[in-house]
């Protein structure tokens, strides 16, 4: 009978064999699934500001010099003076950070959400606005600016004698719509008379394909292959045009290259997944399992009568040794995936043994595949 843990290893693996068996013929796939137009992509969006309005749960003593320079900062733009000697005391502000995905194609006007998280010690941003705060990209320039009521899914509640709980994480919350696009980002679409195609995964097989699929279908000579992850294509130069071409593009349908013969080892987790080209070279295999097992038993050692002797306890180990009786188990050429799963499972080995079998394989050259530990 199969340990928990061995039952569980044997599902799992069967559940991916299910999978490799029904995926058998060809899957076609639309290029906007397989491939990204080069230049169309979002943008990072960095900034830093304050968050008022908090119910004391503000920065203490870790945050507070920091944030309340960045107050005194705010108000003498506003036009207050503060008095240098004057101590500020944050409670109810914190500062943050907040960052954005600027969308391809941006224009101004467009807000985009933002995420604003506590760099200070604040417990909770939770009732706090973010004052106007500008987001400035990789090259320092302010493209949005940020501001709102932030939004915190998580809480903390704490007691007097020091209890407390916590649920989620309170000290960080988003702002739907909470920035304003002030500024574009040059693309190179419409400008250029090839557009480049870039393979999600790069493949030459793929990228061949993915050649064959446009010429086939809009016409000899529209497509061609760069390298193994990228596919040059004459597109229109006027922009109306070339949107309605890249929408039919990206609609076309091609059957990528599968993937090479791979293991795939989580060492955190002991995930193991064995791809469908996966085979072994002749090759024997024995596992077993050495068990020692010490135990202690005292025995009480009692003098003679009228001895004058004492009570002593004398220590007392006990040693056993167990050896699994598992046999030998050879695998043939070409040994396919489901043939190494059932020979694996018959010895009884676990996810961690299996490791340790795959790892001897591939040292003895006689396993088909790249090993790769996560």
């Amino acid at each position: 009978m199969l340990s928990v843990k061995e039952f569980s290893f044997t599902v799992i693996v069967g559940l991916i064999l299910v999978l490799f068996m029904g995926s058998g013929a060809a899957h076609a796939d639309r290029v906007k699934d397989v491939a990204k137009v080069a230049g169309v992509r979002s943008n990072p969006l960095l900034g830093y500001g304050i968050v008022v309005g908090l119910n004391g749960s503000g920065d203490g003593t870790g945050g507070r010099n920091m944030t309340a320079q960045s107050v005194r900062n705010m108000l003498s733009r506003l036009g207050v003076t503060i008095p240098a000697d004057m101590n500020i005391k944050p409670d109810n502000v914190a500062a943050v950070m907040i960052h954005a995905e600027m969308p391809p194609f941006s224009k101004e006007g467009k807000t985009i959400d933002i995420t604003v998280s506590s760099i200070g010690d604040a417990s909770s941003l939770r009732g706090g606005t973010l004052l106007m705060a500008p987001l400035r990209g990789a090259d320092n320039q302010v493209y949005a600016v940020a501001q709102g009521n932030v939004i915190v899914s998580g809480f903390g509640a704490q007691g007097s004698d020091g209890s407390s709980i916590t649920e989620n994480i309170p000290s960080a919350g988003r702002i739907p719509n909470g920035a304003i696009i002030e500024r574009t980002v040059d693309t190179p679409f419409g400008t250029q008379k090839e557009m480049v195609l870039n393979l999600n995964q790069p493949d030459f097989t793929t990228a061949k394909r993915l050649v064959d699929a446009i010429n086939t279908s809009i016409g000899p000579g529209t497509a061609h292959s760069i390298d193994s992850g990228s596919v040059g294509v004459s597109a229109p130069v006027d922009a109306s045009q070339r949107v309605a071409f890249i929408s039919m593009l990206e609609n076309l349908t091609m059957t990528p290259a599968e993937g090479p013969a791979r293991v795939i080892i989580n060492s955190r987790t002991g995930t193991i997944v064995i791809g469908k080209y996966v085979h072994v070279l002749p090759a024997a295999v024995s596992h077993g399992s050495l068990t020692v097992t010490i135990t202690q038993d005292p025995r009480i050692s009692q003098p003679a009568p009228l001895s004058g002797g004492e009570t002593v306890v004398v220590p007392r180990t006990n040693i056993a040794v167990e050896e699994e009786a598992n046999r030998m188990f050879v695998f043939d050429p070409g040994v396919s995936l489901n043939e190494i799963v059932r020979a694996v499972n018959e010895v009884g080995a676990g996810p961690s043994d299996l490791v340790a079998i795959l790892e001897a394989l591939k040292a003895v050259g006689a396993l088909r595949a790249e090993l790769m530990v996560i």
